[in-house]
């Protein structure tokens, strides 16, 4: 009598379990990725993927590019605000949803980027030849 195993690869996509999430009605599949919401400190990206963090798609098993798509820019109450759609350039899975906003507060630039692949970060800089934050108190 021989025996069957099935490697989980070989299992049936319906029976897995993946761990899906849901932003603004955009499924992001938390299997294509090592991390989810890695930590970027402060690099914002307004384009582009961060592909050390893509380990493959779930859906098709496959490690390539990426496609970006359904980029739209809004503007909202000074703020600008940049999303985008990762997909699996061989089978058009969805992997993430990506946001990046700016916008001026003061004298400061300030950036932040919201992303299941590229990760979480914040970013302000001053946009004063001289940045008030780094200026010592002279006494």
């Amino acid at each position: 009598m021989r025996r069957l195993s099935l490697s989980s690869r070989e299992v049936s996509s319906s029976r897995k379990l993946r761990r899906n999430f849901s932003v603004n009605c955009v499924a992001m599949c938390g299997d294509c990725v090592e991390k989810e919401y890695p930590n970027r400190g402060n690099i914002c990206l307004e384009n582009g993927s961060f592909l050390l963090n893509f380990i493959g798609c779930a859906v098709c098993s496959k490690r390539d590019f990426m496609l970006i798509t359904n980029k739209s820019l809004k503007e909202e109450d000074g703020e600008e605000i940049v999303t985008y759609d990762h997909l699996c350039r061989n089978c058009h899975h969805v992997i993430a949803r990506h946001e990046y906003t700016f916008s001026i507060m003061d004298e400061f630039q300030e950036y932040t980027m919201l992303c299941l692949l590229c990760g979480k970060a914040e970013d302000t800089i001053s946009i004063l030849p001289d940045d008030p934050r780094q200026m010592t108190l002279l006494f």
